[in-house]
């Protein structure tokens, strides 16, 4: 398994770019976070902000484990190039929902709401989070939210094609919303003014989309080389097997043949020459 930083990076420069949509899905329950707890006790607060966010890159990163394992059977089969086109026209999409120029990922968000009618209500009964083990509980269910963006995401992280790496792209997505998210408790409000800023998000979004147009360039097999060499087996013996059967091939035999049959002449060729020194 070989770590690629610029998946790294990029993932964690998408986290960082949606960072105006993550508070205006999680800036609500942050904001709660914080009025649960008295503010004459801001290190409290701030223990419990943090274990709210742990748990909830804890489930992306399960998420990403998730995909993962069904991404390496596709790429074991061959599709690993079907993975690079989902994952780069998702990271178009989430480029266009940002800017306010499409919302078809509306559409995965719907689909997603199936499963969050189970999880909400256990959320609603860990309220007020008074306590980080609560915080923690509360930020993993939170993780599973229908967002398009976080769909985004777990779809670039499955075009890795590799459990381990999934999760690795899924926590660098998460740190990416770190930030905002944990200063959304404390300065939200000045926060969601600066990153709503027309320009702010049109640059954001262009650079998302840049990097799915980045993401389809490489699923036009532009890396085949690359890849082939990443999927050919560790300690392969194919020079050696190539060698083998380059020894037992006819042309080799019929040369070795051809040697033979000139070191005869060259002994034959000798013989007068030793002949007329017994003659003489």
């Amino acid at each position: 398994m070989i770590i690629d930083s610029s998946v790294v990076v990029t993932a964690f420069l998408l986290g960082l770019f949606s960072s105006a949509h993550c508070i205006g899905m999680c800036g609500g329950i942050m904001g709660a976070l914080s009025m649960a707890v008295p503010a004459r006790e801001p290190r409290r607060r701030f223990i419990i902000l943090c274990s709210y966010n742990i748990g909830r890159l804890l489930s992306y990163v399960f998420m990403g484990i998730l995909v993962g394992l069904f991404a390496q059977q596709i790429t074991a089969s061959g599709g690993a190039s079907v993975l690079r086109w989902l994952a780069g026209l998702l990271l178009i999409a989430m480029g266009l929902y940002l800017a306010n120029w499409w919302h078809g990922l509306t559409y995965l968000e719907s689909a997603g709401r199936y499963l969050w009618a189970y999880v909400q209500p256990i959320g609603k009964r860990l309220m007020p989070v008074n306590s980080p083990a609560k915080g923690l509980l509360l930020g993993a269910l939170w993780g599973w939210l229908p967002c398009g963006l976080v769909y985004s995401a777990l779809a670039y992280s499955m075009a890795q094609g590799h459990w381990a790496l999934s999760g690795l792209t899924m926590l660098a997505f998460g740190a990416g919303t770190l930030p905002s998210l944990l200063l959304a408790g404390i300065a939200a409000q000045q926060l969601t003014r600066l990153l709503q800023l027309r320009q702010l998000r049109w640059s954001m979004a262009i650079l998302i989309i840049l990097f799915g147009l980045w993401t389809l360039w490489g699923a036009g097999g532009h890396g085949h080389h690359h890849d082939h060499q990443q999927t050919a087996p560790a300690g392969s013996e194919a020079p050696s097997s190539h060698e083998h059967h380059h020894q037992s091939t006819p042309a080799t035999e019929a040369q070795d043949a051809h040697e033979h049959h000139h070191q005869q002449a060259s002994s034959a060729a000798e013989m007068p020459d030793s002949h007329e020194h017994h003659h003489h």
